[in-house]
């Protein structure tokens, strides 16, 4: 699928699906922590079912929200013929929308979804707090039906930038494994096997500079994702190779920042160059 995973990174992934217990992969951004769960779901043939987390994320918006059109329109309906409905039939499973939490629970299987829980260190304490029971039982308690468990467990994955520590009572429930930046080696497989249109010297000319890259004082070093982003760039303008011109020229690619821009034109192009 494209992901070249250290030998930690699979045994993780499979003790999780095994014994049945979400993981936490934390690391720098764009070291593969997302892509790590989309390729365990498309592996496996596992449909993937993904939360992006946000500050102010709500329970409602995670898990589910009732379909207040239609049960305004059940209300007309019933108007109009008389009738009165109670809460218990507006309340029901007819009239609720799953978001991905619940239908991660929902799915029918056989195979269990993979669940991707995003960057769950950009939600707040409260919504942590929220995913404790999903986490340690497969299940979540809704006010108006009760506790609804899965009959499939799904593979649970967060990931987190650790722009923020997460709580303890979350992190006891949860297996727990480190992505780190790969070493030079790494990243230049990791190229190839994505970008087969780059020249062949340009994938190793790449990892070097991405790693020379993080040696300067950046506000936000390049991962992975950059340097893949940075040898699709470079096979689409037909560059051969990454020299100071180059570098010079795609530089925006791999820094998204001015000031790391500016570290990069004091430091010289020739820091970003891959070249021996």
């Amino acid at each position: 699928m494209g992901y070249l995973a250290e030998t930690s990174t699979a045994t993780i992934v499979h003790l999780s699906a095994a014994l049945g217990k979400p993981v936490l992969v934390e690391g720098p951004a764009g070291t593969g922590k997302t892509e790590l769960a989309k390729c365990a779901a498309a592996g496996t043939g596992r449909p993937l079912i993904r939360l992006q987390c946000y500050e102010g994320l709500t329970a409602a918006e995670a898990l589910y929200e009732w379909n207040y059109p239609r049960q305004l329109l059940a209300i007309r309906l019933a108007e109009s013929r008389g009738e009165t409905l109670r809460d218990a039939d507006l309340f029901s499973a007819d009239y609720l929308l799953a978001r991905p939490l619940l239908a991660a629970l929902d799915h029918p299987g056989p195979r269990p979804a993979v669940l991707l829980i995003d960057e769950v260190d950009r939600g707040d304490d409260e919504f942590e707090a929220f995913l404790f029971e999903l986490l340690a039982e497969s299940a979540v308690t809704i006010p108006e039906l009760g506790t609804r468990r899965a009959a499939v467990p799904p593979v649970v994955v967060l990931t987190s930038n650790r722009t923020r520590d997460l709580h303890d009572a979350l992190k006891r429930r949860c297996l727990y494994h480190w992505i780190d930046y790969p070493d030079t080696e790494r990243v230049a497989a990791i190229i190839r096997r994505r970008v087969p249109a780059a020249a062949e010297p340009l994938a190793g000319q790449v990892a070097r500079g991405v790693a020379r890259l993080r040696d300067l004082d950046l506000a936000k070093p390049p991962g992975v994702a950059e340097a893949i982003s940075w040898a699709r760039a470079l096979a689409v303008l037909g560059a051969d190779r990454l020299d100071e011109a180059v570098a010079a020229q795609t530089a925006g690619v791999v820094l998204k920042y001015s000031e790391d821009l500016q570290v990069l034109r004091a430091a010289g192009f020739a820091a970003a160059a891959g070249d021996d």
